[in-house]
């Protein structure tokens, strides 16, 4: 099986519980969609799917990203909206996806509201990219997202002005002699949901408390929502 991921969104509700496979969440959403399989090999064989965007586009031109996009007035909710986009961007038939569970929301650099989704998708899925929106299909094992061979923590400032720390990985695809360079809020999903699955520490720091780790990734993202809102309103 594959692992799905997903969104970006304008929530509403900062309410975000994890019992045991399940994950809710309330709110409006874009959608992002990624994969990743479990081979038949235990927890280790499992992967994440990542897209490449043309270098062409307007918009985050040749970097990583789960697919996705913005919630449109016929989705009902964030999984609607992953799972339209995830057909746009790269084929795969949402009847093909078993939604298991929706992650807790981030922020990405234009300010937009980003929730995961996440779900299961076939082994045999063949991803048909739409060369408009993606260049390129891979997939990553998500143990390298808590044991990667080459990772880096860069600086950067947050949405709300605060300097911060970014993931930032490189992923070698030696049968199809690539490099891929997975960083900011996609590879922030991608390690939270391997420390989620594995419930492990990662090899690099993380600020979670692994004994209560939704609730600290929940009281992460509260106080950055709180922190862009206030700034919003000084700035008025």
């Amino acid at each position: 099986m594959r692992i799905l991921v997903s969104s970006r969104a304008d929530w509403r509700e900062p309410s975000v519980s994890l019992q045991e496979r399940a994950v809710r969440g309330k709110g409006k959403s874009r959608a992002r969609v990624a994969g990743g399989k479990d081979g038949g090999s235990g927890a280790g064989g499992r992967a994440g799917k990542g897209a490449a965007r043309p270098a062409r586009m307007r918009r985050s031109p040749g970097e990583v990203c789960f697919p996705g996009g913005k919630r449109e007035e016929m989705d009902k909710d964030e999984i609607d909206t992953a799972l339209r986009e995830a057909k746009e961007e790269v084929g795969l038939q949402p009847e093909k996806v078993e939604v298991i569970c929706r992650l807790v929301p981030g922020i990405d650099k234009m300010n937009h509201l980003v929730t995961p989704v996440v779900g299961f998708i076939e082994d045999t899925f063949q991803a048909s990219p739409n060369p408009d929106e993606v260049s390129d299909v891979f997939v990553v094992p998500l143990e390298y997202f808590i044991k990667p061979l080459n990772y880096v923590a860069l600086p950067y400032k947050n949405s709300s002005g605060y300097l911060s720390w970014m993931h930032c990985f490189t992923y070698d695809d030696h049968e199809r002699k690539k490099s891929f360079k997975i960083w900011g809020l996609t590879a922030h999903f991608a390690v939270f949901l391997a420390i989620v699955i594995f419930r492990t520490k990662p090899t690099f720091e993380v600020h979670y408390d692994l004994d209560n780790l939704i609730t600290s990734a929940e009281n992460g993202f509260m106080n950055l929502y709180a922190s862009i809102n206030e700034r919003n309103k000084s700035s008025l």
